[in-house]
Formats: C-alpha cells, structure tokens, sequence
C-alpha cells in the first residue's frame, strides 16, 4: 500500500488521507470492522493533538505548508492491537438510552464520550436539526471503528427501543475513552511544566515536530493498579458520597477482567458493601437481567458468570462480607445460578440441523425475598417455547437453593468456599449487615 510522505520531513510522517487507507487496509481482516475516514473524518480532530484508532493514542504532528501528519509505525501498532480483538457478535451490552445522563458540554465537544454520542446520534432529531448538523457533523466512527455496522436495536414488546453493542468493542471504546482523559492530562502537565520553565522575556522555541516526545505517542506510562481489596467492608451509601472517589476509581484496573480501566464501583444491593471498582463491561455482565423486580430473564451471558470464567465471579460476589458469610449470593444471582445450573438437566431440548438445541427463553421468578427464606420460592420456566408451550420446569424453595449453592461452590471453587460461611465473621466491619430477621417465628438465622 502506498503511503504519500509528507516533503520537507525527515522520519517517514504520511499526510491523515494516506494514514486513513492504511488503517482501513492493515484492519480490513479484522473482527472489528473499521471506517475509511478515521483520522480525517468527526469525530477525529486532528489539531488536538491526537486522534484515536481502537485503544491506541496516535499523535498528529504539524508538518510543513501547514498539513498534519502521524507517524505510520503508531497506526500499524493501533491495527495489530485492534486485529487482536476477539468478538462475539452475540455477547452483547446494552449501552443506552438510559435515564439521568448528563448532557455533553462544549468543552467536551472534541472528546470521545462514546456512550453519550451514540445516544444523541441515534435519538430522534427533526430534520431542522439534521440539516443545520450536516452531512460534515455525522457520527461516521468512533476511534476508527465503524459502530453502525455492529450496532444492534430492539424494540421488545413495542416498549422504548434500546441500542446495543458487542461486549469486546465497549471493552475497547471504554479503553480508548481512558486513554485519551490520560492522554489529555499528560499534555496538560507538560504545558504547565514547559511554562514555569520558560523565562517571560524569552520566547518559547518552536515546537520540534521531527522528534518524538519522550513520553511517547500513548501519552503517559503511568499503568493502571490492581485492585488490593483497600474498600472492602465499606458501604456504598456512604463511599459513594465521598468527594473525589470516581477519580479514584477510575485510576484502577478493573477487578474483574483486569484489562480494562474501571468505571464504576460494583456493590452488593442486598447488604450495602461494595464489593469492587469494575469496568462498565463487567458491571453491565454481572447485572441480573430484570424483567420485573422478581422476574428474570437467564440470558447466554451467564454461561460466562458460571462456566467460563466462574472462578472470578465467585471471588468477586463474595468480597461481599455478607454474601461471604451466607455462602450464598444475592438473590437474584441466585436465582439465575438455580435456573442455569441446578436446573439444566430438566431443560428440554429440540432437534435443530446440527443435534438439538435449548427449548425457548429461561426465566426465573421468585415470591417472597431473602428476608423471609421461609416463604420465598423460586420458579424456573421455558417462555416462548417453539411449540408453543409455557413450562415450568420447577420451583425450588429458598432454602435448598441455597444448600444446592453451597454443595457446587464446594466442588467448583474450593478456595472461595473455605474463605465463607458464618465462622468467618472476623473481618466484618462494626456497621456489618450480614444477619438478616427471619420473621418465621425462629428468631434470627443467617439466611
């Protein structure tokens, strides 16, 4: 592919149009799919400094007569991280429209704000507002990756439509969002460094585009830290209140998956305890798929919370301090654990052309709560049956899902099940929520 070099510059800079084929051809093999314009076209501004290609920071250099160029080795460097992307168009994460998002402001008209475009791109306009926006203002990419082609709407039962995305491209708009905020602070730093340095009566020198900055293309070194327990036992009602806690979080890797910078800090909603800082991936995985508040529905993506990457999960759920002295989950997860695990075999299945496949959607509902284990009863079905059936494969009193949990957290990780149960009350804190009143007329009991 031939690569335009810009005249009068040492180093191989190539103008944004050569560098705008170039991504689209070293990408053009990729899961992702990628646009044509991503260094030339918005949401790309080429005078910040920067533009995004997938996760990467790539810096836009001021050449000679005027033009802008990048460094062709940086969008090589950007297409093999992207090329290394895995996806699964079938995982995917809700990413808007939710209620009580913050409107964008104008000093952050040039920022990617993923989440927050999409949602003004896709959301009704009139066409006076599409017409003084233009074709120019179109949404055609974010961070090079084409969205449109991948983004998926529902509508369900005529209710307000929802728009969602493949889990491995939100992990990487989220990457891309935190790389350019450090991106952006390092410029910052090194601005106000340069000025304190610089004597008034002199003038700055002239910026040397030949050579590369010290800290790099990326921006800053600087890593994201693991997360080393430093909230556990905290309640939320109280941590979330604290000034400066979302840069905070912000600053760790999240506590799940450890590749992508947190966003949010996840915590138990029946016992208050925060559990950890996670990314917005992780968060929206392991949120209970409500269809009412004791209705849920047991998507694909809990095969990844108990199959796949169990382990973690588990450890995750029990840095709750209650959870961890219940052995036991939150009510809702388990629910969903009985349903897509203690509940598979009763199942049934339907021929398809290659063997037989799961009969209609699960779901699982629940009378009663966590507060009276009692009287709660947990009722697993098959909605939306081919056949059109409605059946329900069983109904499990609180109780014994419990113990049915206990017995496979045992056998499935060891480790987490050593570190639970009543006896281990030693770490919780003063304020613990751990008992709850059973109303059964037995006083109280942990469950």
């Amino acid at each position: 592919m031939s690569e335009r070099v810009l005249p009068g510059r040492a180093g191989g800079l190539v103008t944004l149009g050569a560098a705008d084929g170039l991504w689209v051809g070293l990408t053009a093999d990729g899961a992702v799919p990628t646009a044509s314009g991503a260094l030339t076209c918005f949401p790309a501004h080429a005078r910040m400094g920067y533009v995004l290609l997938g996760g990467h920071v790539v810096e836009v250099v001021r050449a000679g007569g005027g033009g802008w160029g990048v460094w062709p080795g940086e969008v090589r460097r950007a297409a093999a991280e992207l090329n290394a992307v895995g996806m699964d168009r079938q995982d995917l994460v809700r990413i808007g429209p939710f209620r009580g998002v913050p409107r964008q402001g104008s000093e952050e008209d040039t920022r990617l704000c993923w989440r927050r475009r999409i949602t003004g791109e896709l959301q009704e306009l009139g066409g006076a507002q599409r017409a003084a926006r233009g074709e120019a203002g179109r949404l055609c990419h974010l961070a090079g990756i084409d969205w449109r082609q991948i983004l998926v709407e529902q509508n369900p039962d005529g209710a307000q439509r929802t728009w969602w995305l493949p889990r491995a491209v939100v992990r990487l708009l989220d990457a891309a969002e935190h790389a350019e905020t450090r991106w952006v602070q390092a410029a910052r730093a090194r601005q106000t460094c340069a000025a304190a340095t610089v004597p008034p009566s002199r003038p700055r020198p002239a910026r040397d585009t030949g050579s590369r900055q010290a800290a790099g293309p990326g921006g800053p070194t600087a890593s994201l830290r693991p997360y080393s327990q430093e909230l556990e036992g905290q309640l939320y009602s109280a941590l979330s209140r604290k000034p400066g806690i979302s840069r905070r979080v912000a600053g760790w890797a999240c506590a799940v998956c450890g590749g992508a910078p947190a966003a949010v800090l996840d915590h138990c909603h029946e016992h208050g305890y925060v559990r950890a800082p996670v990314c917005q991936s992780c968060n929206t995985l392991e949120r209970p798929d409500h269809l009412y508040s004791n209705d849920i529905r047991v998507a694909n993506r809990y095969t990844r919370l108990f199959h796949t990457d169990t382990i973690d999960w588990l450890r995750h759920w029990h840095r709750c301090p209650g959870c961890r002295a219940r052995t036991t989950l939150p009510l809702p997860h388990l629910a969903a654990w009985t349903a897509h695990i203690s509940c598979r075999s009763l199942r049934p299945t339907h021929r398809a052309p290659r063997g037989r496949r799961p009969c209609g959607v699960l779901r699982v509902s629940w009378t009663g709560s966590q507060n009276t284990p009692r009287s709660c009863l947990l009722t697993v079905a098959v909605d939306c049956c081919p056949s059109g059936e409605h059946r329900v494969l069983a109904r499990v009193p609180y109780r014994e899902a419990a113990e049915r949990f206990r017995l496979w957290l045992a056998e499935t990780a060891p480790a987490v099940a050593a570190a639970a149960g009543p006896d281990r009350l030693d770490g919780l804190p003063a304020r613990s929520r751990p008992v709850i009143a059973d109303t059964s007329g037995e006083g109280l009991a942990l469950f």
